[in-house]
């Protein structure tokens, strides 16, 4: 997909489609009021018919139109002008690509000639370039039979009023060009299924990753893992055939000595919750168990394309959770990195069980700052929804970094409470603490557990059950969060 900036007025440039906002009681944006004027009132009186009030997610494709440039104009619902902001702007352009894709055009023209509440042309063009790569991924990867490519988008132009504002719109550009990248890798790692994508695949594509862009990588394996105490680790992976691995990268970027931030992304390829095995129904979708893991990966991606001056190390934790013979059992009692000892009481609340060793060995880079990324708790779906992810912390002035990076990309966080209070909750007769509590707070609980092995630098929790895949006939990984983690790293870096 190419893009590109341009101004001009938006009725000239030849293009296969022309994207222009009309408000509610079909008020035209600054840009289709150009178009209309141009086409002597064409489209101001198309809208008379009543086809298109100017309600969001609502739509009207017009061919032809008189003296316009554009092969085809794509009226799109903005809502009521006033309360045009972040949610409503997004939705328009969904719906935009949604209806671009059944066009067969190969080049569109986004125009930003709109106001979003607080927001600049840069945010604007980011979030064009990232809504025009969401909107033509496919995943077709396992299918016998691909999409028809000659009806791909391959060409955007985003079009801007003042020649004063092109350089903000091409860093947004920019910016969304490389997060795209690596949301897309992160959706393509989370789609695979748990045959293909198992933790060897995984440090496989670190590897790759690494070497495409001059990274360090650094695969442990399981006699590693027993060398360095990993007892949690490795008590997850005892139940299967796959092999584990503790997956290491570095992307130095910044100066050599300085402190790095330290992602940690739960990889659990598979879960079926070992021998407290879960439901069988939807039990497929137990693959996106590693989108913590991608979403590492893929913020890594788009961190060297945007060739930030920051050191970050991403470590991962891979393996799959199995009922075997061998699988570990509830009451098992196993003894972490940290020397802690943990009793078993769900063998599906594994991911806590790999992530608390993985927090424990980060504690060797000495990091400024380290975040876990986990689909860690199906009572954080409970909590949030499908909108927000859960966001701990131990540091207020990293949690308040980590939600103004969520609130900066519009891939948002909400800070959950961590008080001493719930770590009462988690009590054993005889180990140290048991992988789970009581029913209620479920997420919390879970949080508590991991921040007793980050006492040693600030520490963020995102739990990303309900964020990172979507269900039903849209079912597939999201990428979320690496939109938020890049906006976090490109802070810090600046």
């Amino acid at each position: 997909m190419e893009f590109t900036v341009k101004t001009g007025s938006p009725d000239r440039p030849r293009t296969g489609c022309i994207v222009v906002g009309v408000f509610d009681g079909r008020k035209l944006s600054p840009a289709g009021k150009a178009l209309d004027a141009a086409s002597r009132g064409h489209i101001a009186e198309v809208l008379k018919s009543g086809d298109l009030e100017g309600k969001v997610g609502t739509t009207l494709l017009l061919h032809k139109v008189p003296r316009v440039g554009a092969d085809r104009v794509l009226l799109v619902g903005l809502g009521r002008e006033r309360d045009l902001a972040e949610t409503q702007f997004r939705a328009a352009l969904a719906t935009a690509i949604r209806v671009l894709r059944g066009t067969g055009t190969a080049e569109v023209t986004f125009p930003l000639s709109t106001t979003v509440k607080g927001r600049d042309v840069g945010w604007m063009a980011e979030q064009v370039v990232l809504a025009v790569k969401d909107g033509t991924y496919r995943f077709d990867r396992m299918k016998s039979k691909k999409a028809d490519a000659k009806k791909a988008l391959r060409k955007c132009t985003i079009a801007v009023a003042n020649k004063s504002d092109v350089s903000a719109a091409e860093r947004g550009v920019a910016r969304g060009d490389a997060i795209g990248e690596g949301i897309a890798l992160a959706k393509d790692l989370g789609n695979l299924p748990g045959n293909v994508c198992t933790p060897t695949y995984l440090a496989e594509q670190a590897q790759e990753l690494a070497k495409r862009h001059g990274m360090k990588a650094e695969i442990l394996e399981r006699k590693d893992m027993e060398r360095l105490g990993m007892g949690s680790f490795l008590s997850v992976a005892q139940g299967s055939v796959q092999p584990p691995k503790l997956i290491v990268l570095e992307y130095r970027g910044g100066e050599k000595n300085a402190a790095p931030v330290a992602l940690v992304g739960k990889g659990i390829t598979f879960d079926t919750g070992g021998i407290s095995l879960k439901p069988g129904a939807e039990m497929d979708e137990m693959k996106f168990d590693m989108c913590g893991a991608a979403s590492v990966l893929g913020t890594l991606r788009a961190v060297a394309l945007m060739r930030l001056p920051i050191n970050v190390v991403g470590v991962i934790p891979a393996t799959e959770n199995m009922p075997d013979g061998n699988a570990i059992k509830p009451g098992d009692i196993v003894t972490t990195m940290s020397g802690q000892t943990v009793e078993i009481l769900n063998t599906d609340a594994e991911g806590r069980l790999i992530l608390c060793d993985a927090l424990t060995y980060v504690e060797k880079f000495k990091p400024a700052a380290v975040i876990d990324i986990a689909t860690l708790t199906g009572a954080m779906v409970i909590s949030l929804g499908h909108v927000a992810t859960g966001m701990f912390s131990n540091s207020d002035t990293l949690a308040r970094e980590v939600i103004d990076a969520g609130t900066s990309s519009w891939d948002r966080a909400w800070h959950m409470p961590m008080w001493d209070d719930y770590q009462d909750m988690l009590k054993s007769n005889f180990a140290d603490f048991p992988n789970i509590g009581t029913r209620a707070g479920g997420s919390i609980t879970a949080a508590c557990f991991l921040s007793r092995f980050t006492k040693a630098y600030p520490w963020a929790h995102l739990d990303i059950a309900g964020t990172a895949w979507k269900s039903g006939a849209e079912k597939g990984a999201t990428g979320r969060p690496v939109a938020l983690l890049s906006h976090f790293l490109a802070k810090r870096a600046a």
